[in-house]
């Protein structure tokens, strides 16, 4: 399949970017640069050269800059693509932030061969907190303190046994579902080498299913 042909204005970012750092820069500043005075059309061309992998961008750090243009090449010769996926908070596996959209604080950016899907639509990240999972398997990969979980979202109404990221009162946690019908209660149950005791929830409480957690990306160490 042929690659989709850059706008002009994403060329001369790119092209900028090789002459010097954008680090720094305001969106109208990196506009007056490559000729085009609306900020938001800037954001808008840094968003889609971000998502291609073109550019890397550390919102937190306020860094721009180019990954290496021979690894780039040669992932995207062979038809691959690195998927956006937002980071939202951390979870507990202790106190984490709320999941919301306002609470993304930077993207991962994963090959789509790594997780086996060909877009990130409903995916989000979470970096784990802690030892309450670390004996879990997900697709074969333990989830270890600092490791990212990939969660599909759209895994709100989770079957017996499934791992999930839930929101109560405030704070996310990662367990294992479990339902227990003769009670009319939720356990939520921790995987570990360590004690930690169950979760109960009560039909009644704050309780809010975020997602289903289905791959984990290991923390590099």
């Amino acid at each position: 399949m042929e690659a989709q042909k850059l706008h002009r204005i994403q060329e001369k970012i790119l092209k900028l970017a090789q002459q010097r750092s954008l680090s720094g820069l305001s969106l109208r500043e990196i506009g007056r640069l490559v000729g085009d005075d609306s900020p938001q059309k800037i954001k808008h061309h840094l968003h889609q050269l971000e998502r291609r992998g073109l550019l890397r961008i550390d919102r937190i750090r306020g860094v721009i800059e180019r990954p290496k243009q021979g690894w780039i090449d040669g992932f995207l010769q062979k038809g691959r693509r690195l998927l956006q996926i937002p980071i939202v908070g951390a979870a507990n596996c202790g106190p984490a932030e709320l999941l919301a959209e306002q609470n993304v604080v930077g993207y991962l950016r994963v090959s789509n061969s790594l997780l086996h899907r060909q877009t990130s639509n409903g995916l989000f990240a979470i970096r784990a907190d802690g030892y309450s999972m670390n004996q879990t398997r997900i697709n074969g990969k333990s989830i270890e303190d600092g490791d990212f979980l990939i969660i599909d979202a759209n895994g709100r109404c989770p079957k017996e046994g499934e791992v999930i990221v839930s929101v109560i009162d405030g704070a996310a946690n990662v367990k294992r579902f479990h339902e227990d019908k003769k009670n009319r209660q939720i356990v939520l149950l921790s995987d570990s080498d360590r004690e930690f005791a169950p979760i109960y929830i009560h039909t009644d409480d704050d309780f809010m299913v975020s997602g289903r957690v289905i791959d984990v990306i290991k923390n590099a160490r």
